[in-house]
């Protein structure tokens, strides 16, 4: 194993360590949220809509509920570690150590991608138990699940450098994530909606992930998959050139 491998590796070790270290919250929280999810709205309004697009109700969103596992967890480690270590000034001495600029943002990003994609993986387990779930496309689904992870690990990585407090953080998630998640069609579908809504979801880039990932589990498209791939490949792209540049230049990242 190469010096960069191992400098990684140990990077990537520290952040794994980090969020195991709180399972009550990194674990239990997004499984004890699906688990009402699926209960409310499977119960409740699958009770009184039964069928969306030829899908059980609760089938159709559980693929929603996944993506918006992995989507929050990556985006919501990575800003709060990176400010974290601001405060703390311990990303001063990651700067200055051997540890590229490249082995530092992909440690951060793989980070929170594995965080996500553990909590993602616990929540289809659930499903998969509760309601059952198919999946029809197993190779779109895994490259969309993991550009979401990997675009919304990056998204997380930039709201953490620009972040001047823990409140930056919570507003960018509970005033822009949250609601372009929820309104980006994870419990009902576009073409249902009047109009100038179903319009104005179009402009959602969440609701092309939340449709890759939905075709991926259900063969059910409203918008082309292989453009909404290819675009959401592009942002992720140039979300990750943009960090490296933000890294490489110690943009708000040293005192």
């Amino acid at each position: 194993m190469s010096a960069a491998q191992i400098r990684f590796f140990s990077l990537l070790r520290r952040e794994v360590s980090r969020f195991w270290k709180i399972k009550r919250q990194t674990v239990g929280a997004p499984l004890l949220e699906t688990f009402l999810y699926i209960s409310v709205f499977g119960a409740a309004l699958g009770s009184r809509i039964k069928e969306l697009e030829g899908f059980d109700y609760v089938v159709f969103v559980v693929p929603g509920l996944i993506m918006m596992a992995w989507a929050t967890n990556a985006f919501s480690n990575n800003s709060s570690s990176i400010l974290q270590q601001k405060f703390q000034r311990a990303i001063d001495d990651q700067l200055s150590s051997p540890s590229s600029p490249l082995e530092l943002l992909l440690a951060f990003s793989f980070g929170g991608f594995l965080r996500g994609m553990l909590v993602a993986l616990l929540t289809f387990t659930a499903s998969a138990i509760l309601v059952g779930i198919p999946i029809e496309h197993p190779f779109v689904l895994l490259l969309a699940l993991f550009l979401v992870g990997f675009f919304f690990a990056q998204l997380g990585v930039l709201v953490g450098v620009r972040a001047e407090q823990f409140d930056d953080v919570s507003f960018a998630q509970q005033f822009v994530l949250q609601p372009l998640i929820f309104l980006g069609g994870v419990f009902y579908s576009a073409s249902l909606l009047p109009e100038p809504f179903e319009t104005i979801t179009h402009f959602n880039p969440v609701y092309y992930m939340i449709g890759t990932v939905r075709y991926g589990f259900l063969g059910f498209d409203e918008e082309s998959v292989t453009l909404s791939l290819l675009g959401l490949l592009l942002a992720t792209g140039a979300l990750f050139a943009l960090n490296l540049r933000l890294f490489r230049k110690g943009y708000r990242l040293r005192a």
